[in-house]
C-alpha cells in the first residue's frame, strides 16, 4: 500500500508539472445564469482558474482576454454603458467554455439590512393580490445564503430568479416594491442583490478594518474574538462564571452579532459587483446604543464605498417605523434617538432617507406596509439618480427661533406646502391580526400634533402646534418662557405633519440635551 501511495503521489506530481491536470474556469455564484448587470461603463466579471491561464470573456461583440494570476484569480472590465437590454448571452473561455444565459443589462442594487427588509412578500399587506400579478421578466433578484465567516470569503450561496407568481413571494418586500417602481418609471430592468438577515447589528455588516478604526468598536471586536477562541479550545465548555468579568456587552453577543462576521460571509463575496447603490432597513438591533449608532451607522456607509471603490455611490435607508406601546405623557425614547442617527447620517454625500414613523404597527416590528417603505426609497432613487422631478422627502426641520412665549419651526422639502393630515379614530396594534385600538388625542384642541415643549426645567408637556406658511408654531400655556420643541420624539408617536406630496416630516428636537443611550457601548 505504501508503494501504491508513493507511486500516485509521483504520477500526479509529474502530470502537474507537465500541465496535464487541468483546473476548469470558475464563477462566483453571483455571476450566473439570469443575472442582470449595471448599465454602466466599468462591469468587473471574475473568477478562477490555472494561474497564467488564459481567459476571454465574450459579450456580444465586445471581446475582452486576460490570464489568471498566480493565486488563480482573474477579472475582467466590460463597457456596459451603451449596450442594450438583452437577453445577452456571456461566454468565458479557458481550458473549458462556460456559457452564462439570459443575461440582462439595466439597474442593480443591493438591499441589506435586518429583519425588515429581509421579510418576503407573503408576509406583507396585500401580498394574496400582488403575487398572482407579480410575472415580470425585467426583476430579478439574487438571495444571498445567510453566512458568518471569521475569515474573507470570496463566494456566496444564491441563484438570480425573476419575478414570477412561483417565485416573488420570497422577494424582499422592500426590495420588490422599490425594483417595481424603479422598473416601472425606467423601462429597463432591476436587479436586486438581496443580502439581509434579521436581528443584526450595523457592526456586524462593517468590515473588520472599519471597524478597529472606532477604538470603542475595536475593543468590542477584540473582546468578541478572544471569548469565541476560548470557547472553541474548551469546545464550548466554558465554565459558569469565567466570563463574569468581561464588562463589555459585546461578550455575550450571538455569533452573528460579531462585528464584521456577516461582512466577511455575505457582503466581501459581492465585491466588485457593479452595483448602482444601497438600500438599507436596519437599526433595531442597534437601539440600546443608539448614540454609537450616529458612529457606527456613518462608519458603514463609508466601509461598503471604500471596499467597492465605485465612489460615493447612492446609500438611501428607512428610518425605523413607530412601533411600541403610545405613552400619554411626553419623555425620552431610544426608538427616536436611532432615527435621530440615522437623520444624521444625511449629512454624508448621496444618502436619502425615507421616513416610516406613519406605517409601523404597535406590536409588531415589522410593518406589514411594505409597498409605502419600497415606493418611498424609490422616489429618492427616481428624483436623486435618474432626473425624475418629484419630491422625495417629507418636511425636515431647519431652524426654530423663539417669538414671544413661542417657538417657530422652519422646514424644508415643504413641496406642495405643508399639511395637517386629519388623524384616524385607531391606530393599528397588529394588521396581520386586524387589530386596532383607539387613538386617543394628546392635544385635541391643536391642529398639528406630535410636538412637545419645555422650559428652562426640561419638563416637557404636549404643546399646540398651527401651520403658518412654511413654518410651524408652537406654544403651550404651561410653559410661558420656551426654550425647546421635540416632534414624534417617541416609540410610537401620534403626529400628523406632511407636505403636499403626502410625505411625512421626520422626527426631530432643537435641543441637544444628552441622550439616555449616551454611554450604552457595543
Amino acid at each position: 500500500m505504501k508503494t501504491l501511495r508513493k507511486t500516485t503521489v509521483l504520477l500526479v506530481a509529474t502530470w502537474l508539472a507537465l500541465g496535464l491536470v487541468w483546473a476548469d474556469v470558475k464563477l462566483p455564484a453571483i455571476i450566473s445564469d439570469h443575472m442582470v448587470l449595471q448599465q454602466t461603463a466599468k462591469v468587473p466579471l471574475w473568477g478562477r482558474a490555472d494561474p497564467d491561464e488564459e481567459v476571454t470573456v465574450t459579450l456580444d461583440k465586445q471581446i475582452t482576454k486576460t490570464k489568471a494570476a498566480n493565486d488563480g484569480k482573474w477579472s475582467v472590465t466590460l463597457n456596459l454603458l451603451k449596450s442594450a437590454s438583452g437577453p445577452h448571452e456571456v461566454v468565458i473561455e479557458g481550458r473549458n467554455r462556460l456559457v452564462i444565459k439570459d443575461v440582462v443589462v439595466g439597474e442593480v442594487w443591493l438591499a441589506s439590512g435586518q429583519s425588515n427588509m429581509e421579510l418576503p412578500l407573503s408576509e406583507t399587506l396585500g401580498a394574496g393580490k400582488e403575487i398572482p400579478v407579480s410575472a415580470n421578466p425585467m426583476l430579478r433578484e439574487f438571495r444571498v445564503g445567510l453566512k458568518t465567516s471569521e475569515e474573507l470569503l470570496d463566494d456566496c450561496t444564491g441563484k438570480w430568479v425573476a419575478a414570477s407568481p412561483s417565485t416573488s413571494q420570497a422577494f424582499s418586500a422592500v426590495g420588490y416594491y422599490f425594483g417595481q417602481k424603479l422598473n416601472a418609471e425606467l423601462n429597463v430592468p432591476v436587479g436586486l442583490i438581496n443580502a439581509s438577515w434579521g436581528g443584526t447589528p450595523s457592526e456586524a455588516w462593517t468590515s473588520s478594518r472599519a471597524i478597529d478604526t472606532v477604538p470603542d468598536l475595536k475593543a468590542a471586536r477584540e473582546t468578541q474574538m478572544q471569548l469565541s477562541h476560548e470557547a472553541r479550545s474548551k469546545e464550548n465548555g466554558l465554565l459558569e462564571g469565567e466570563v463574569k468579568s468581561v464588562t463589555n456587552a459585546a461578550a455575550s453577543a450571538r455569533p452573528q452579532d460579531r462585528a464584521g462576521l456577516i461582512f466577511n460571509g455575505m457582503i466581501n463575496p459581492l465585491i466588485p459587483y457593479a452595483i448602482r447603490g444601497v438600500i438599507w432597513n436596519q437599526g433595531e438591533s442597534n437601539v440600546l446604543r443608539a448614540w454609537q449608532y450616529r458612529v457606527a451607522f456613518p462608519l458603514l456607509i463609508n466601509d461598503w464605498r471604500a471596499q467597492w471603490r465605485q465612489g460615493d455611490f447612492p446609500f438611501y435607508f428607512c428610518q425605523l417605523a413607530n412601533y411600541r406601546p403610545k405613552f400619554a405623557t411626553p419623555g425620552e425614547s431610544s426608538w427616536a434617538e436611532v432615527r435621530e442617527a440615522q437623520t444624521s447620517a444625511l449629512k454624508l454625500p448621496h444618502t436619502g432617507q425615507a421616513v416610516l414613523i406613519d406605517i409601523g404597527e404597535g406590536l409588531d416590528m415589522h410593518p406589514r406596509n411594505k409597498k409605502d417603505a419600497g415606493e418611498r426609497l424609490a422616489r429618492i432613487a427616481l428624483a436623486m439618480d435618474y432626473g425624475n422631478k418629484i419630491p422625495f422627502s417629507g418636511p425636515v426641520y431647519e431652524s426654530a427661533k423663539v417669538q414671544q412665549g413661542k417657538i417657530r419651526i422652519k422646514f424644508t422639502h415643504t413641496d406642495g406646502g405643508l399639511v395637517a393630515k386629519p388623524l384616524p379614530d385607531t391606530y393599528v396594534v397588529r394588521s396581520f391580526a386586524g387589530e386596532t385600538a383607539p387613538l386617543v388625542r394628546n392635544s385635541p384642541n391643536s391642529e398639528l400634533e406630535g410636538f412637545a415643549i419645555c422650559g428652562e426645567d426640561k419638563k416637557w408637556v404636549w404643546a399646540d402646534a398651527k401651520i403658518d406658511g412654511d413654518s410651524v408654531v408652537v406654544w403651550s400655556d404651561q410653559v410661558p418662557s420656551p426654550v425647546a420643541v421635540r416632534y414624534a420624539w417617541a416609540d410610537n408617536p401620534t403626529c400628523n405633519l406632511y407636505n403636499g406630496a403626502g410625505l411625512p416630516a421626520s422626527p426631530f428636537r432643537t435641543d441637544d440635551f444628552p441622550a439616555t443611550t449616551l454611554n450604552n457601548k457595543y
